[in-house]
């Protein structure tokens, strides 16, 4: 894996994601309490041995940048690094980044120096777990120039995807991005060739692309280099290179998910409360999730009830009410609240004392969950100040809404608290 490159494309302006974009890049939003997106990619590359790893970042970077920097200190002993290459105007590119592909061109005078072999591409906003090792392995044994990491998926996702078509070799042989109507009824296949049963084949006749890619180096030098207008690797690169070079795939068969959308977002930490069997677990010790150690305390439950629940470091809750909820750092829940299928993400700082007592003597709201205080179906973005006898259930269960003005939007009938937003005390949302 030493002449393996990983580049790993930090996303644009991430406005389906918004407002949680509103003042990060997307892979450096808060994940599963503890952690950010970008530490998904970046420790599946540690867990499989890869340690020259790029992170192209350009929107909202300043968060993702630091958290990088804290995080992944590699040793003076050692050739790898995680570094960041942010996004540039130079005299011979003076635009910004115009796509996936123009990220890594903008770029190539540093990669196509470096020692390698091949060049894995992946995205910053996905949540899975996968050893690199076997998909390089995958490209290498077969003589590829382009190996897709794909997925077998059912008529309702595929539109969302790069859907393609392979040979009983694996070799791609069409690939279409997005497509749908007859378009998309065009590109079904009879999934047991990827090792399906004829039921899981029926339910699912597409095979959609991950938007994971393994390059060798030449060819990923010579695509970029052909067509400068081609920006994107889905729309445009992968389907030029069908057909002119060899381009397999590679299924990958274990839990997935395209952190795209606030639903899709919520949704996927939800499910990490499930039991037995969460479909993504924190718990694999031979695979295990890095992110920055922040030396927190043990979190304090004081007679307090806790069901199907996370709850991060450093966290005081005091006689409330958590349900199918994941808490994040730093978190001070008050006596008498109740809060259900919610993600709060936590807190950057601690209020000390006196701060605590400044905002309670001038009727401001501290940081946290004040007493008496409802919480139902919402996204809690961090430094939130939710004051005492807070209902945010959505009453009049309206689908979208966005009243950034009072702290907080709707979206798919998620309430999303903005991050830093004062909910005054006996709010109803």
């Amino acid at each position: 894996m030493k002449k393996v490159l990983a580049i790993i494309l930090g996303g644009g302006q991430g406005s389906r994601l918004y407002p949680l974009t509103k003042r990060r890049a997307k892979p450096a939003v808060p994940l599963a309490g503890k952690y950010r997106l970008i530490d998904i990619p970046v420790s599946n590359c540690i867990n499989s041995d890869i340690e020259k790893i790029y992170v192209l970042t350009q929107f909202n970077s300043t968060s993702l940048n630091r958290h990088i920097n804290q995080t992944y200190r590699t040793s003076s002993f050692s050739d790898g690094f995680v570094d960041i290459l942010a996004a540039q105007q130079t005299p011979d590119n003076p635009e910004w980044f115009q796509g996936t592909a123009d990220a890594v061109r903008q770029y190539l005078w540093l990669l196509e120096v470096a020692d390698v072999t091949e060049y894995l591409i992946l995205s910053g906003d996905q949540l899975y777990r996968m050893d690199y090792r076997e998909f390089v392995e995958r490209h290498r044994s077969t003589g590829a120039d382009i190996t897709l990491s794909v997925l077998p998926v059912d008529q309702k996702k595929a539109s969302a995807f790069g859907i393609l078509k392979i040979d009983d070799s694996g070799k791609v042989i069409d690939f279409r991005e997005k497509p749908k109507g007859e378009l998309l009824e065009q590109m079904q296949v009879d999934t047991t060739t990827l090792g399906l049963d004829p039921d899981s084949a029926r339910a699912n006749p597409y095979i959609a692309s991950m938007g994971i890619y393994v390059f060798k180096k030449e060819a990923l030098i010579a695509l970029l280099s052909e067509n400068k207008d081609n920006t994107d690797f889905g729309k445009e690169i992968i389907p030029q290179a069908i057909g002119r070079y060899n381009v397999q795939a590679f299924l990958f068969s274990d839990y997935w998910e395209d952190i795209g959308t606030i639903e899709s977002f919520y949704n996927a930490n939800l499910d990490l409360t499930r039991h037995p069997k969460p479909p993504f677990s924190l718990y694999k010790a031979d695979a295990p999730i890095y992110t920055r150690p922040r030396y927190l305390p043990p979190s304090k439950v004081i007679d307090s009830q806790i069901t199907d629940s996370i709850i991060s470091d450093g966290c005081i809750l005091e006689r409330c009410t958590v349900r199918h909820s994941v808490l994040g750092i730093r978190i001070n829940i008050g006596a008498g609240s109740v809060i259900e299928d919610t993600l709060v993400m936590g807190s950057d700082f601690y209020q000390t004392p006196s701060e605590y007592e400044a905002d309670i003597r001038d009727g401001n709201v501290p940081i946290g969950i004040g007493e008496n205080t409802i919480i139902r179906r919402a996204i809690v973005d961090k430094n939130a100040r939710i004051g005492k006898n807070v209902k945010i259930i959505n009453k009049d269960g309206v689908d979208n809404a966005n009243h950034e003005n009072l702290g907080y939007t709707i979206c798919g009938g998620i309430v999303v608290i903005l991050k830093g937003a004062v909910i005054p005390d006996n709010t109803v949302i």
